[in-house]
């Protein structure tokens, strides 16, 4: 089967290309995205791969008992022991990762008091319990993005639903789903986050199923719009006469045209969903302590002010990706704009 481009879909993407601040941003949070996605690989307090006695072996990957290289115990080994790491050069070599630390690694070996200032062996410093600025950067870049794409796509997919089904249908299904979403968009969120929060230990799964409870109502004007407009055009109405099923209708023949609003949304809404992420782990009401998140360091960094490095390293990290959202976005958007 050969994918073809339509001439429209060709233009928008000749209108994306020459928007250089769109595609510079997007190239910088591609490249981004795909180096936290690499986290392990940079920033572990495992060793990427050992050989001892003609063996291959990837801690990073498994967790082996320190009797695997000569140790004395059956628990995990600690491959930062001087002790572990004498019996394996003897036998082997090891390849670590450039930063020998994970996001929740403490080093107890710190020469002054936690948090410390960036060295050669912590490149931007620790936090006040000593684990690696860098290390929670990266695992908490690639935390905050897979939390938003997640909630932008289940609430998106969700918001465009709900509005379809109000805009092609509208009368009394139109009019109760107004209702309903005015009474559920009053609701305020943050105190609700914070009354789950004191019988419920916010986890991933928790946070973002919460968080799409409240955030899938970001499409449903858009769309509503656009099946109120479509439904009264010449060809859906002569589908109707022919007897085309309303679920054909909606999604063959109206749905594309309302995805182009749509569509120019989704940077945004992702956008808006880091935000509040890491807002809610500012606050404490997010996820857990010991999970990597840019808001905990923006939280260290209030609380921290001797150490500069804290609050500096978050925020730009949070520029940098917030602003390559809202330049994508843009780019997006006049890409798909019909006046150009």
């Amino acid at each position: 089967m050969v994918f073809t481009v339509s001439p429209l879909t060709q233009r928008r993407l000749q209108r994306f290309k020459a928007n250089k601040r769109g595609m510079i941003s997007l190239w910088i949070f591609l490249t981004l995205f795909f180096v936290s996605l690499l986290s392990e690989i940079i920033a572990n307090n495992k060793p990427l791969l050992i050989a001892h006695q003609g063996s291959l072996y990837f801690p990073f990957l498994q967790a082996y008992p320190e009797t695997t290289f000569g140790g004395d115990f059956t628990t995990e080994a600690d491959y930062h022991d001087p002790f572990l790491q004498e019996k394996i050069a003897k036998d082997g070599w090891m390849v670590w990762a450039p930063i020998r630390f994970s996001y929740n690694t403490i080093d107890y070996e710190l020469d002054q008091p936690a948090p410390a200032p960036p060295s050669a062996k912590h490149w931007l410093g620790t936090d006040d319990q000593g684990r690696d600025v860098v290390a929670r950067l990266l695992y908490g870049f690639r935390l905050s993005v897979l939390f938003g794409l997640a909630l932008t796509l289940i609430s998106s997919v969700i918001g465009i639903m709900a509005g379809a089904i109000q805009g092609f249908f509208g009368g009394i299904t139109d009019l109760i789903f107004q209702r309903f979403i005015e009474i559920w968009s009053g609701l305020p969120t943050l105190y609700i986050l914070i009354i789950l929060a004191s019988f419920i230990t916010p986890t991933f799964g928790w946070l973002l199923l919460i968080m799409i409870l409240f955030s899938w109502m970001s499409l449903v004007g858009v769309v509503r719009a656009e099946f109120l407009k479509a439904r009264n055009y010449d060809f859906v109405r002569a589908a109707k006469a022919l007897g085309v099923p309303s679920f054909t209708l909606m999604h063959r023949h109206i749905l594309p045209n309302a995805m182009v609003a749509a569509l120019t949304f989704l940077p945004f809404i992702l956008n808006g969903a880091i935000i509040t992420l890491t807002a809610l782990d500012f606050l404490g009401f997010g996820l857990p302590a010991s999970s990597p998140s840019l808001g905990d360091i923006v939280a260290q960094g209030k609380a921290n002010l001797q150490a500069p490095w804290l609050g500096i390293s978050a925020f730009l990290t949070l520029a940098i990706l917030l602003s390559t959202l809202i330049f994508i976005g843009e780019a997006v958007r006049d890409a798909f704009d019909t006046r150009r």
